[in-house]
Formats: structure tokens, C-alpha cells, sequence
């Protein structure tokens, strides 16, 4: 057996089956697959434990699934210097709190997200909050399921906050598209978000089309970046593509870290813009 590599209980299995000889090899790997009483726990082996315990007071990691009968919910931690940590998350009357290993910054993504024991008009709501990073959905009935692998933001602090429950509307809701191209004219690293009610992605630079719905058909936009080391002030203008009028403008402090910064004003059923960043 390759070093360190973990046979699976199905190749184990397989050594035993009725006319095999296992050999000594295979002994010990069945050995050393389990678990000493003399084996002192692993901080990982102690936070997986601790993660499946109904009653737990530490950290910062909260979260709060309500209303959502017997589904499961799956998100994934990741860090650098650890191996992926599944998070199981289902019904709860009380905040939960969770416990993680590895070291800053930890990714997390959704996994495995079911959208059965819906009735008419009835959706899931996800919400999560992660350092001043607000990222929300709607899925469930005509509306698509939260994908695996959705990211929902990047942990460096401490501020983490994660909330699934049920929503009732009286009519249904269906998602309408909008086409962002972000022009960056700057030599600083400038990113931008978008959010609109009950829905919001997380920070990029890239070019991007929101999924939101059309009985909230209007979209925020939001601006970080790191101006510490430039002098001069950043303006960003999002304007309607179609005819090129200004719908919002956020500026940008020169010698700041700039984080969380709104642009006033807000895009009401407009399915192409644009936003320009250039310096004042």
C-alpha cells in the first residue's frame, strides 16, 4: 500500500470475502485502519466531534436553519493547511454554534442543498454573512437549486453568520438577468458586488450576469479596494449600456482601505449596464 494513503472499507471488505487468504500486508492494513484505545485524538478528529453535538458554546461560526423540516443542508470549509471540512446543517430551534481548524483565510462553499417539502409559492432562503460579505438566495419549486460549489465568501476575521429558512410569497417568483461589464481604468485592485433583495454574490472583477427576481427588480453595487499606498481618488460610474445615462456613482478615498463602499443610487429593470472606475 502506498504510504499514508487510506484503504476504503470496501477494499477491506474485499480481503475477507468467503475462498480469500488475506496475506500479512492486508492484516495490517486492517490494523491500521482502526482506531487504538491508546490513540490520542487528533484536533481535527476533537472538531468533527464537537460539530455533531446539538449543544455547543464557542467561536464565532453561527448558524441558524429553522423551518425546514427533515432536509440537510452541506456547506464546505476549506483552508490552506487542512483538509476540506463538510459541514452538515438541518433543522434547529436555536443558533448553532461551529467550531473549524486550519488557519485563515477559509473558503466556504455550498454543497449538496435540497429544495423538497416546498407547497405552492413556498421557497428556501439562504443568507450568509461573512466579514461585511453578504451573499443571498432563493431556490426551491421553479427556481433553481443552489448550486454546489457556490461560493459563499472568504472567512479572514471572525464575523461569520449563515441562515436557511422558508419563505412564503404570494405569487411566483422567476429570475431575471442583467449584464454587468466592469471596466477597471486604474492601476489599483478595485472589486465590485452586486445585491438586490433576498439575493447578492460576493466581491469579484470580472465581468458578471446576476440571477435575481423580478418582483425585486432593482440592483445596489458595492466597491472595496486597498488605497493605502495610491494619492489620488477613484470615482466608479455605473451607467444603463443602452444609452450610456449614469445611474450610480461610489467614490473611492485615496490612503484608505476601502471596504463596503456604496454607490448612490440604484438600477431599476435595466438588463444591460456598465461600470467604469477611473481616477477623480
Amino acid at each position: 500500500m502506498e504510504k499514508n494513503k487510506v484503504t476504503t472499507r470496501e477494499e477491506l471488505k474485499t480481503y475477507f470475502e468467503t475462498g480469500e487468504y488475506p496475506t500479512q500486508t492486508q492484516f495490517a492494513e486492517l490494523i491500521d485502519s482502526l482506531r487504538h484505545k491508546e490513540d490520542a485524538l487528533s484536533y481535527k478528529d476533537i472538531i468533527n466531534i464537537a460539530n455533531r453535538m446539538e449543544a455547543l458554546d464557542s467561536g464565532d461560526i453561527q448558524c441558524y436553519i429553522y423551518d425546514v423540516g427533515d432536509q440537510k443542508f452541506s456547506i464546505v470549509m476549506s483552508s490552506q493547511d487542512a483538509e476540506d471540512q463538510v459541514i452538515e446543517l438541518k433543522n434547529s430551534p436555536n443558533i448553532k454554534k461551529l467550531r473549524v481548524f486550519g488557519k485563515v483565510p477559509f473558503i466556504f462553499k455550498a454543497k449538496e442543498f435540497p429544495a423538497g417539502g416546498l407547497g405552492v409559492n413556498e421557497y428556501y432562503y439562504l443568507s450568509c454573512y461573512m466579514d461585511s460579505t453578504f451573499v443571498s438566495r432563493m431556490f426551491g419549486n421553479n427556481l433553481p437549486t443552489v448550486p454546489d460549489g457556490l461560493e459563499l465568501g472568504t472567512l479572514e476575521g471572525k464575523d461569520f453568520f449563515l441562515n436557511i429558512n422558508k419563505y412564503s410569497m404570494d405569487q411566483q417568483i422567476n429570475i431575471v438577468n442583467t449584464s454587468i461589464k466592469f471596466v477597471n481604468k486604474t492601476d489599483a485592485v478595485i472589486q465590485y458586488k452586486v445585491q438586490s433583495s433576498n439575493w447578492g454574490n460576493t466581491y469579484t472583477f470580472k465581468d458578471s450576469v446576476t440571477d435575481h427576481y423580478d418582483i425585486w427588480d432593482n440592483l445596489y453595487f458595492y466597491y472595496k479596494a486597498d488605497l493605502q499606498r495610491i494619492d489620488r481618488n477613484i470615482e466608479c460610474k455605473v451607467y444603463n449600456a443602452g444609452n450610456d445615462q449614469l445611474l450610480a456613482t461610489a467614490s473611492l478615498l485615496a490612503g484608505k482601505d476601502n471596504k463596503e463602499v456604496w454607490g448612490d443610487g440604484e438600477v431599476k429593470e435595466i438588463r444591460n449596464i456598465r461600470i467604469e472606475c477611473n481616477y477623480q
